[in-house]
């Protein structure tokens, strides 16, 4: 059973109970990320998630890893283009105390001074270590091929001189400006009430003074660019974008059934043409994003420097057999039940089920209940396929990106 509330200052819970279950996931979603930042603010969504485990007026950084581990429950965070998550995981007898916990380190957080200068060291190491993995790196060059240099085309880590930048007056702007109780979702799933959840959340959340949150547009370019960095290393990395759609868009589950067919798993042409039957590649695969406001959809390949030409040509000559040849029944019932697969799995999984109600609540304020999305799986037809196919890859490329030991870009 899932319900949902919208508290009076506007902050909204959902509750997925799972009978059977002994533990419970809880998820603090907020409306921030990535694509919310001014060029001086690049890298401040990430910077804060990390910031918010460092210590409260009541725990320091270390009693707060201590407290979750005395009462053996998982902690961590992520951040996203459109979205940051705080969630745990802990048994349902220690589900009270972990949320506690949770809610203390998110809205207590009091960014200490030597704190904030030792994570900024932590940060720009990660982002040193996105520079020494070519496939993360390549997909971000991707994304400014893409949309530029802002909204979603910024890297989530952003540079190493904004991180070490960074203020405690900037933090608290930024924050006054999207961690608003109205961005904010509180999630549940597992053995737990939504009596209890509701419970919960007002005691910790009650407090937040709402009306005062404003949503932006985010800025949205659609370029058609090629970019290359040159990195001296064994690979070459390549990955090409295709116009997507928005996650609103009624051709959603289509086109997610289209790119099981074209690069999802290992069935899908791409992998069984240049990785099984070429051996051009380890690493081929291929898979759609889905924002607010735009989409594409990412196709990817590591490769030997030698077969870069190949492989690329290879992956061309995919797309436009399938676009002159069309997707056989076959492979549109196996794409749907790989799909409809994987939803049944994610209902076996609290954090899988956290995550998919508070994302649904967040972006798009509405449940979209596992019955219903199952249902328009089996609504979609091998025509509704064929018509994503034709609108993602019939025309131009959106974009291109290469990494390794190279001196150009790619030829759109």
């Amino acid at each position: 059973m899932v319900r949902q509330h919208t508290f009076h200052n506007g902050l909204k819970l959902v509750v997925r109970r799972m009978d059977g279950l002994l533990s419970v996931s809880m998820g603090i979603l907020v409306g921030a990320g990535a694509a919310d930042e001014s060029a001086r603010e690049d890298g401040i969504s990430h910077y804060i998630e990390h910031m918010q485990f460092k210590g409260t007026p009541t725990r320091s950084a270390r009693e707060i890893s201590d407290a979750f581990d005395n009462i053996g429950a998982q902690v961590n965070a992520f951040t996203g283009k459109d979205m940051t998550c705080y969630y745990s995981k802990a048994t349902a007898s220690h589900a009270e105390e972990a949320f506690g916990l949770l809610a203390d380190l998110f809205l207590h957080a009091s960014f200490p001074e030597e704190e904030a200068v030792r994570e900024k060291e932590v940060i720009c190491e990660e982002i040193s270590m996105n520079e020494d993995t070519p496939e993360d790196l390549c997909l971000d060059v991707l994304s400014r091929a893409v949309y530029g240099e802002t909204g979603y085309g910024r890297n989530i880590l952003g540079p190493a001189e904004n991180v070490r930048s960074f203020t405690k007056a900037a933090v608290d702007e930024y924050k006054a400006r999207l961690y608003r109780p109205e961005n904010i979702v509180v999630s549940f799933a597992g053995a737990v009430s939504f009596e209890k959840a509701k419970e919960l959340t007002e005691k910790y959340f009650g407090g937040m003074e709402g009306g005062r949150f404003r949503p932006q547009d985010k800025p949205v370019l659609s370029l058609r660019r090629s970019l290359f960095k040159n990195k001296p290393i064994e690979q070459v990395h390549l990955a090409l974008a295709y116009p997507g759609i928005s996650r609103t868009d009624k051709r959603v589950e289509a086109l997610q059934i289209m790119n099981t067919v074209i690069g999802s798993g290992m069935s899908s042409r791409l992998f069984q043409e240049v990785r099984e039957k070429l051996a051009l590649a380890y690493s081929v695969y291929s898979y759609p994003s889905f924002y607010r406001e735009c989409g594409h959809l990412t196709i990817y390949a590591g490769v030997n420097p030698r077969n870069a030409q190949k492989a690329y040509e290879a992956v061309c000559g995919v797309l436009s057999r399938a676009l002159k040849e069309g997707i056989t029944q076959a492979e549109f019932f196996r794409a749907r039940e790989q799909i409809r697969s994987s939803g049944i799995f994610s209902q076996e999984s609290t954090s899988s089920q956290m995550l998919w109600y508070g994302r649904n609540l967040l972006h798009d304020d509405r449940i979209d209940s596992f019955e219903a999305q199952q249902a328009r799986y089996d609504a979609v037809t091998l025509d509704d396929v064929m018509q994503v196919l034709s609108e993602t890859f019939g025309g131009e490329k959106r974009g291109a990106a290469i990494v390794g030991d190279v001196q150009a870009p790619l030829a759109l």
